[in-house]
């Protein structure tokens, strides 16, 4: 939805790219000019690089899962095949296509979830081989000069969909460590939308890491490609390793013992990262018509710090059934902390006759609005014969790790005062308990001599 126009909006995304080194292979690539994969590895520059990027999950879109209730064993999942109601689609049912045309207009567009999957289409999610090695764009990540708005759909010679790539000599010696822009101008347009999905945007303004000149592989810092990722109740594909605050600041960051006792049940985000966004509800089962004659399924949604986080115990484990996809864990359990998280609800269609969720091919519904022919495309695409769709109702719980404040992280009264933001009764703290957690005199002396000390 929307996809390969958001890309071409997204040049505008704040962030500075990393600076770049000149590049070893500079005078060759001026000579030779620039081939995709197969230059980066002439030279013995970066020899089989290209085959192990076809084992990642940005490549194949999907991983073995160990941490969610509820999956196949043995089966991968992610955005390749999970079905879920902030996108209520996947790459197999919203592979790149060209829609149907609008009957107001009779213009048609491209379209698909793996608009930004870094192939040509042609070799797509999950391939392998040669052509899929030559197909990999590594410019899109690793280019500060990259020009995306040669990264677009088209049609080719023979009417197959192909996905462009800029490989031009500018962009190829321009190569470094990806920048804010490399990384955001995909993660940023997830979900449909900019800012939509997590409603976050890293820039100086908003993220203290960004502020700091700091870009995304700072903390994300691959190894043979694999990004390391958090804990994320939604995310579930994962190159099997992972990144979390401590690795920087370690498990007890603050000069005051008190903060540090405090994290050892409360995770870093729950204090610094006070504020969420993006979309809070969607409804795929109703399509809103928008200007140009296009119908997009009809969305709630806030701007990035505007939205307060809800919390809850996590143990990095997820609970995972067709109305609810969020954390588990408990007070009395000790790998558990309180997480602060984007509380999501999508509308979509449910199967009455298995109870699970059904997957949507957006073709029809974006040409025609008619989302029950969207149901049936997706439906005989994975298969499905017979099914019986009923409108319902998914909670998701977005895991809420970036817009990092210092300056505005919670103090003891945002937490601890009669009407702080924690619900101390939701996590499973008695009346009595209660009682004493809202006294201001836990935290009275403390906050006003830091108010003394700030006048």
């Amino acid at each position: 939805m929307k996809r390969y126009l958001i890309v071409l909006s997204l040049l505008v995304v704040a962030g500075t790219a990393a600076q770049a080194k000149e590049h070893s292979g500079k005078e060759y690539i001026e000579k030779n000019g620039y081939q995709g994969p197969s230059t980066c590895e002439s030279q013995g520059c970066h020899p089989g690089t290209a085959k192990k990027f076809l084992g990642t999950v940005h490549w194949k879109h999907s991983s073995m899962v160990d941490n969610v209730d509820n999956v196949e064993p043995g089966k991968e999942y992610g955005m390749k095949n999970r079905i879920y109601t902030m996108c209520n689609g996947n790459d197999l049912v919203n592979n790149l296509k060209e829609i149907p045309p609008n009957p107001k207009t009779g213009k048609t567009k491209f379209t698909g979830c793996n608009t930004c999957h870094p192939g040509n289409h042609i070799s797509d999610v999950g391939s392998t081989g040669k052509d899929a090695e030559n197909a990999i764009d590594c410019l899109v990540c690793h280019s500060p000069a990259y020009d995306y708005r040669l990264r677009k759909p088209y049609k080719d010679e023979v009417g197959r969909v192909v996905m462009g790539q800029d490989r031009s000599v500018k962009a190829a010696i321009a190569v470094g460590k990806p920048g804010i822009k490399n990384c955001m101008v995909c993660h940023e347009a997830a979900g449909g939308g900019v800012l939509l999905k997590r409603g976050f945007s890293f820039t100086k303004e908003t993220d203290v890491h960004a502020a700091k000149k700091m870009v995304c592989v700072d903390c994300h810092g691959a190894k043979d490609h694999r990004i390391p990722t958090g804990y994320d109740p939604n995310n579930w594909a994962n190159d099997g390793v992972r990144v979390a605050c401590a690795d920087c600041h370690g498990e007890a960051p603050h000069k005051e013992e008190d903060n540090n006792r405090h994290a050892v049940r409360v995770a870093c985000q729950t204090c610094h990262i006070p504020r969420t966004g993006g979309a809070l509800a969607k409804d795929f089962t109703k399509w809103t018509q928008g200007s140009d004659g296009f119908y997009e399924p009809t969305t709630l949604r806030m701007e990035a710090n505007e939205t307060a986080p809800v919390y809850a115990w996590y143990n990095r484990t997820v609970a995972n059934t067709p109305a609810f996809i969020g954390p588990k864990g408990g007070r009395a359990d000790k790998e558990s902390r309180i997480y602060p998280f984007k509380l999501y609800e999508g509308k979509a269609f449910f199967d009455r006759k298995t109870g699970r969720l059904l997957s949507m091919d957006f073709a029809p519904p974006m040409a025609t609005g008619d989302t029950l022919a969207g149901v049936a495309s997706a439906a005989k695409t994975l298969g499905i014969r017979e099914y019986d769709p009923v409108p319902g109702w998914q909670t998701i719980y977005f895991g809420s790790n970036h817009l990092v404040t210092k300056e505005k992280a919670l103090s003891c009264a945002n937490c601890h005062a009669l009407n702080g933001v924690l619900n101390f009764r939701a996590l499973g703290y008695s009346e009595e308990e209660i009682r004493k957690l809202t006294s201001a005199g836990i935290y009275f002396d403390k906050m006003a001599a830091k108010q003394k000390e700030e006048w």
